[in-house]
């Protein structure tokens, strides 16, 4: 098969994925958004894919998802905010491999992925409803990621035991 139809094929998965996480748990966070388990697919997208398909991939796939549970006014912002967690997973993981090994390079990764999420939806809710009022959601944000941060890195170990290779 085409390499090129391998990634788009995989991105597509990946996309899916995380539209089926972020949709399966949810639990409404104070300000109309929602907790859900949707960012370990979002991290493991950015460790799999090369950084365009994992960025198109992980925000297409939590976008869609918003639009699906009724939060079409956060489809946008989750398609950049996840996208750019793909993005920090990516790049984190590629410069700290090398020095920290595998599992401190995903940690250190996802970690600093989750602050985006966290800032980027603290910017997006502050100009919809006022920074004062968005602070409320940053604990909320912050417990999605790091359980995020853990089932990520503990899928991505599975994957690695079970010879399933990034691209």
């Amino acid at each position: 098969m085409n390499s090129r139809i391998k990634k788009i094929v995989l991105a597509s998965l990946m996309a899916s994925l995380a539209c089926v996480a972020t949709m399966i748990i949810k639990i409404p966070s104070p300000l109309k958004g929602y907790l859900n388990l949707g960012d370990c697919v979002v991290l493991v997208t950015g460790w799999m894919l090369s950084p365009t398909y994992g960025f198109l991939a992980a925000g297409f796939g939590s976008a869609l998802a918003d639009v699906f549970s009724g939060y079409v006014i956060y489809a946008p912002a989750t398609f950049v905010i996840k996208g750019l967690m793909a993005l920090v997973a990516f790049y984190g993981f590629k410069s700290f491999n090398k020095k920290l090994g595998s599992l401190s390079s995903r940690i250190i990764s996802a970690v600093v992925a989750e602050i985006v999420m966290i800032l980027g939806y603290f910017v997006f809710e502050g100009f919809m409803y006022g920074f004062i009022p968005s602070i409320v959601n940053i604990p909320a944000n912050a417990v999605q990621g790091v359980a995020g941060c853990i089932m990520g890195v503990l899928l991505m170990k599975v994957f690695e035991q079970s010879k399933i290779k990034p691209e």
